[in-house]
């Protein structure tokens, strides 16, 4: 079974766009953006919100569940597997771990909250009736990784690297090198 990363963060950290650069820098590589992998319920999709319900938190369960499932099934095909996934609860890795095992590198972008707000107003206009509700989780998430010990996690601040910088950061940290 091939390596698989976790990279997580608060909204506008980068996560997907690191995700897909450092899949690049294998030869065969895959990224699963747990949103989209939420997203495919077509009928029934509790939007996620400020006020956690049963509900939503089944169906986060189920998405985390669905994208490890997903993760493995590349990873035993001799992929390098990236999810990407916001940062929740108090420890978010663990439906990943479980299904997983010992082979996923967890990764916490963490850069400065200034910076992520400035990531978000660079999106330029597209999402802006969603930008409140963004500015408010980016908030939510930083003071919620102030809380929690991440022990276990590679913690990356990522404020004043570039995509690939913060790529190579990661590649250093895991010890993994592409093959």
């Amino acid at each position: 079974m091939s390596d698989a990363f976790l990279i997580m963060g608060p909204p506008a950290a980068g996560k997907s766009t690191v995700a897909r650069a450092l899949m690049r820098r294998f030869p065969r590589g895959v990224h699963i953006p747990v949103d989209d992998v939420r997203h495919m319920v077509t009928s029934g999709l509790v939007d996620m919100s400020f006020e956690i319900s049963d509900e939503l938190l089944a169906q986060l369960a189920l998405a985390h569940e669905a994208a490890a499932l997903m993760a493995r099934t590349y990873t035993r095909a001799g992929f390098v597997a990236a999810l990407d996934d916001f940062w929740f609860g108090e420890q978010p890795e663990a439906d990943y771990q479980r299904l997983l095992g010992p082979g996923l590198h967890c990764v916490l972008l963490r850069p400065q909250r200034a910076a992520v707000l400035e990531r978000l107003a660079a999106r330029g206009t597209d999402g802006d009736s969603f930008r409140p509700l963004l500015e408010q989780a980016i908030a939510f998430v930083d003071d919620e990784l102030e809380r929690h010990p991440k022990v276990g996690w590679h913690v990356i601040d990522s404020t004043r690297l570039t995509v690939e910088e913060t790529v190579d950061a990661i590649l250093h940290a895991t010890g993994v090198q592409p093959r």
